[in-house]
């Protein structure tokens, strides 16, 4: 085993050994979780592997997401149970194997109110039943995902303290996968990806690729060399037409807003309102880290060029705030809204009809320059796209590598995981021990700097160690890498200009 850390003297060494003539067996092109989730099945059945990103890790609709682990009921209920089932499985794999620490248990409430017809009520009953058997056929104990039940009045107001309380008729409760952070996600994988010794070069543009190379630029120092491989992976998600111009995507947009916990009275549940005249779509009021709730999300067509950073639209806003405040006592309006974010999820294009009921399916696809591609696809199921994506290239390129195993590799921070600590956790922060899981410790012990345990700015529970840590074990090279995607401070932006000072300071 190599070590996790990712930093800025691994990277120039990993750069300066492939410029140099290193072999390598597979180069993937996309720093996001597919990216991640190829780089980490490839290293691990024991081929060498280089991982290229022109920006940061996560730095596209990898960090964009709901930070949600869906089981598929979504697509159970528009018929696709292939999609569904595995959807579970792989939320299972996550919640017990992969990444314990990163994803638990999220309480979901669809509170019962006058404007529910009966015929509603039992359509969402019966797919919360039909998402009961889904987790029990994935072999998820219901000690990690509870299952579902209707509850009282009263326990769904302790839940969701700010839902309208006129007529509510009590509410149904139902249990799914949710992430402390998606981009934290990411980080994990491309961490145990390198600690199984593949190269994780952030920074570093691809160019020219075809089936056995592909040229590459260090965008901090300007420098290009060529680099062959035995397959070049192209999984640049929404950005894939770029690197295969014969491919054919449709990008949607999905936005979300951010509010202070506190503005909807600290919920403990994700507050979930069916979007009137929908059958099996929802608005979401997810409780987060960071004393946040983030309310989402729109699925609108997004045509044209694909911006680094999307945005969301005002029309966007006023739909997620119209469909929240149809189920809450209180009104949101846009002062509320201390942040917003927006990501283009990679939709394979397949004619007419509105993104929302495009498939959520992958495809891997050959270009005729001989780059696989792999495009659609969602975060729940990146470890399947990467064992899909991977079996293929060994089957199409004659690679010499084992058998997938992924399925039980515990990431960085599992309690598994060769690297995790065994030091006790119990005088350790809450939210860093969230963040972390059994590494926590670590960010401590590993800590140079001054005050390490205070916090970046007042009221962020973030500590200094954690941006140092960012720098020294998780690829961190600038400031916006620490406060948009280490951590997720950036998200707000007046809490973002309080912290970015600190994250200078312990960039050096």
């Amino acid at each position: 085993m190599t070590s996790t850390a990712l930093n800025a003297a691994r990277r120039t060494a990993d750069l300066t050994a492939l410029a140099d003539g290193a072999p390598t067996d597979v180069v993937v092109i996309g720093g996001g979780i597919t990216g991640a989730g190829i780089a980490l099945d490839a290293a691990s059945r024991g081929l060498r592997v280089t991982l290229v990103e022109k920006h940061d890790l996560a730095f596209g609709t990898s960090r964009w997401s709901s930070k949600l682990v869906h089981g598929g009921l979504r697509y159970l209920a528009t018929g696709n149970v292939g999609i569904a089932r595995r959807s579970a499985v792989e939320r299972g794999i996550l919640m017990t194997r992969n990444a314990p620490h990163l994803v638990r248990a999220m309480p979901q409430l669809v509170p019962l109110l006058p404007s529910m017809r009966r015929a509603e009520r039992a359509l969402v009953r019966a797919g919360f039943l039909a998402g009961d058997v889904l987790r029990k056929t994935a072999g998820t104990p219901g000690s990690v995902l509870p299952g579902s039940q209707r509850i009282s009045a009263q326990r769904a107001i302790d839940l969701a303290p700010a839902v309208r309380r006129d007529g509510l008729d009590g509410g149904l409760l139902a249990y799914d996968g949710q992430l402390i952070d998606d981009a934290r996600l990411v980080a994990a994988v491309a961490r145990t990806a390198a600690q199984h010794g593949a190269r994780i070069l952030t920074y570093t543009a691809a160019s020219q690729a075809t089936g056995t190379s592909v040229r590459l630029t260090d965008q901090r120092t300007g420098e290009s060399f060529d680099l062959s491989a035995r397959a070049v992976i192209n999984a640049t998600g929404v950005w894939a037409g770029e690197i295969d111009s014969t491919l054919k995507l449709r990008p949607s947009r999905g936005t979300h807003l951010v509010f202070a916990a506190a503005a909807l009275g600290n919920p403990t549940a994700a507050l979930t309102i069916p979007i009137p005249g929908e059958l099996n779509r929802f608005v979401f009021a997810m409780p987060e880290q960071l004393g946040r709730v983030y309310l989402g999300l729109t699925d609108e067509e997004a045509p044209g060029s694909i911006p680094d950073v999307p945005q969301p639209t005002s029309e966007e806003v006023s739909f997620l705030l119209d469909v929240a405040n149809s189920a809450l006592g209180i009104t949101l309006d846009g002062a509320d809204v201390i942040g917003a974010y927006a990501g283009l999820r990679p939709l394979i294009d397949s004619g007419a009809g509105r993104t929302a009921d495009v498939s959520r399916d992958h495809a891997v696809i050959e270009a005729p320059s001989g780059v696989i591609s792999v495009v659609g696809g969602k975060l729940t199921e990146y470890r399947y796209m990467a064992e899909d994506v991977l079996n293929r290239a060994i089957q199409l390129r004659s690679l010499s590598a084992g058998a997938c195993r992924t399925r039980n590799l515990p990431l960085v921070g599992a309690p598994a995981n060769p690297g995790s600590t065994v030091a006790p956790m119990a005088a350790l922060p809450e939210s860093l021990v969230l963040r972390y899981g059994a590494e926590a410790a670590n960010v401590f012990a590993a800590a140079a700097c001054d005050r390490p345990a205070e916090s970046v700015a007042d009221g962020i529970d973030v500590t200094r160690a954690e941006f140092e840590y960012a720098v020294t074990h998780e690829g961190a090279l600038t400031v916006d890498d620490i406060v948009d995607r280490r951590t997720r401070i950036g998200l707000v932006a007046a809490d973002r200009a309080r912290a970015v000072d600190t994250a200078a300071e312990l960039l050096v």
